[in-house]
């Protein structure tokens, strides 16, 4: 159950009306690192939680919170969208607004939003959900979600450097706030579950008699011409502090893939029987 308030969880003001700015606040709302991906994503993590009702909670409430930053962006196109013009004649192309059209404004907001947001990325192409993560496993959940915040964070980050606007950045000053907050969040879900060495591998359920755990820790250099370059990953303490790291080349362990003669009847070239 859910319920609203009339009023934007943040201000949006715009000093000056730029429809090019609108098509890339879309990003924002209708893009893979947008918040129609996060609020999703934590909705149906959240349906799918098990365990602590506490992490259910805590989804639940950040997915909330998702629909209202959708909102208050969804104002922040349309305001950018409020001079522009209804339609695209000669005469009307010595407004410089229309230049900005010209320029790359989204035509859809004209044809098919009537000057305002709708569910689709820069480019105008919708979210077809096809970025929600749900696995039903809290680990992978919350380093999914640290992934998706970081994402949003560098868009935010880019769309706060591409405006002049005041209004803008100060409501994009916003988001990166609350993108630094839920990165904090799930990383703190992650220490109360027990850190690295608690939460990995995940699933931490899986038997270690169903692993081939001699493969478990080492990096496979794949390169004919280099060595493999030392990292944190190449040696020492694994991160869930059951092995050691370590580097071998990788080598072909398997057959010779062959399929044999095709069957008939399977519309295969009769030399191929």
């Amino acid at each position: 159950m859910f319920f609203h308030n009339s009023k934007l969880q943040y201000e949006v003001r715009i000093d000056k009306p730029n429809p090019l700015f609108a098509k890339m606040l879309q990003q924002a709302i209708g893009g893979i690192e947008g918040e129609i991906r996060v609020a999703m994503q934590y909705f149906f993590q959240a349906m799918g939680a098990r365990g602590d009702s506490k992490y259910r909670d805590l989804l639940i409430a950040t997915a909330t919170e998702e629909l209202s930053h959708i909102e208050f962006l969804g104002h922040a196109v349309a305001l950018n969208l409020e001079d522009a013009p209804l339609s695209m004649q000669e005469e009307a192309a010595k407004d410089p607004v229309v230049g900005a059209i010209l320029g790359g404004m989204n035509p859809r907001h004209i044809l098919s939003s009537g000057l305002s947001a709708m569910p689709v990325n820069s480019n105008g192409v919708p979210f077809d959900m096809s970025h929600v993560y749900a696995t039903g496993n809290i680990g992978a959940d919350m380093m999914a979600n640290v992934t998706a915040e970081a994402g949003g964070r560098v868009l935010a980050s880019r769309l706060y450097s591409m405006t002049d606007d005041a209004g803008m950045k100060d409501m994009l000053a916003f988001l990166i706030a609350r993108d630094t907050m839920h990165q904090q969040q799930w990383l703190a879900v992650v220490e109360e579950l027990g850190g690295m060495e608690g939460t990995l591998p995940i699933p931490n359920s899986t038997p270690q008699d169903h692993e081939a755990t001699k493969h478990s820790y080492v990096f496979l250099n794949t390169s004919l011409d280099k060595e493999a370059a030392t990292g944190r990953w190449t040696s020492g303490k694994s991160l869930d502090g059951r092995s050691e790291f370590s580097v071998a080349p990788a080598e072909p362990m398997g057959q010779e893939p062959s399929l044999g003669k095709a069957r008939k009847g399977s519309g295969a070239q009769t030399q191929q029987m």
